[in-house]
C-alpha cells in the first residue's frame, strides 16, 4: 500500500526535524491568529500594541504545543518502522492514533479513545490526499510528449495532388511568372526592348550590303 516515503529524513533524524517543523509551522501561525485576535480585542489607539502583546505571550506556547506533537508522533512513527520493518502509510496513521491518545490520556479513557480515533482519522486523511499527488504527478510525468512533425513537401501531400511531384508545380509557377513579365513587359518596356533589337538587326543588315571599297592601286600606268 503506497511507496516509502523516500523525502523524508531517517529515522533518528526524523524526530528531530519534525520536532523543528512542528515548531515553526506553530509559532508562524500562532502569531498570525493571536496578533489579529489582538488586534481586535485592543482599544482603539493601542491596536497595535496589543497584537504585538498577544503574539509575544501566545506564540511560543502554541509552537511549543506544536513541537511536542510532532516529537510524539516522530517517536511512534520511528517505533512502527522498527516494529513493522517496513515503511507505508499505516506506520503514519497508527502514530496519529497514539499521538493523539497518549496525550490525552490525563483526561481519562473516553477522551484518550476520541483523541486516539481522531488523529487516525485526520492522519489517514492526509496520507490519502498525499497518495493521490504522488500517482498524479507521477501520471503527468509518464505522459509522452507529443512533437508534431512538419509535412514533408512531397507527392500527395497538402496541397499538391497525387502523381505530380513539387518541382513540377515550381516549374508552373516559374513559367507563369515568365509569362507574366512579358506580358507586363509590353507595358514597361518590353517594346522598347524588341524595337532596339531590331534596330540593331536592321543596321547588321544595311552595312553588310554594301560593297568593300577598291583597293588603291599604286603603280604607275
Amino acid at each position: 500500500m503506497g511507496t516509502p516515503e523516500t523525502s523524508r529524513e531517517p529515522c533518528p533524524d526524523r524526530i528531530l526535524d519534525d520536532i523543528g517543523g512542528a515548531f515553526g509551522m506553530g509559532a508562524v501561525g500562532g502569531s498570525a491568529f493571536h496578533f489579529i485576535k489582538g488586534v481586535h480585542s485592543s482599544p482603539t489607539g493601542t491596536r497595535l500594541f496589543g497584537g504585538t502583546q498577544a503574539v509575544r505571550m501566545n506564540a511560543p506556547r502554541v509552537g511549543g504545543s506544536f513541537a511536542v506533537w510532532g516529537g510524539l508522533f516522530s517517536a511512534f512513527d520511528c517505533s512502527m518502522v522498527y516494529l513493522r520493518q517496513k515503511e507505508d502509510p499505516w506506520n503514519s496513521i497508527i502514530a496519529g492514533a497514539a499521538t493523539g491518545g497518549f496525550l490525552s490520556m490525563r483526561q481519562g479513557l473516553g477522551a484518550s479513545a476520541r483523541a486516539a480515533a481522531f488523529g487516525g482519522v485526520l492522519l489517514g486523511l492526509i496520507e490519502g490526499a498525499g497518495i493521490m499527488l504522488n500517482k498524479v504527478m507521477s501520471a503527468q510525468q509518464d505522459m509522452p510528449a507529443m512533437i508534431e512533425d512538419p509535412v514533408p513537401a512531397m507527392a500527395g501531400g497538402p496541397g499538391f495532388p497525387m502523381g505530380q511531384p513539387h518541382a513540377q508545380t515550381q516549374e508552373g509557377a516559374s513559367a507563369s511568372g515568365s509569362e507574366s513579365g512579358s506580358w507586363l513587359g509590353g507595358w514597361f518596356g518590353g517594346g522598347k526592348k524588341k524595337e532596339s533589337e531590331a534596330s540593331s538587326g536592321s543596321k547588321t543588315e544595311i552595312l553588310e550590303s554594301f560593297d568593300a571599297p577598291p583597293v588603291p592601286n599604286f603603280e604607275y600606268k
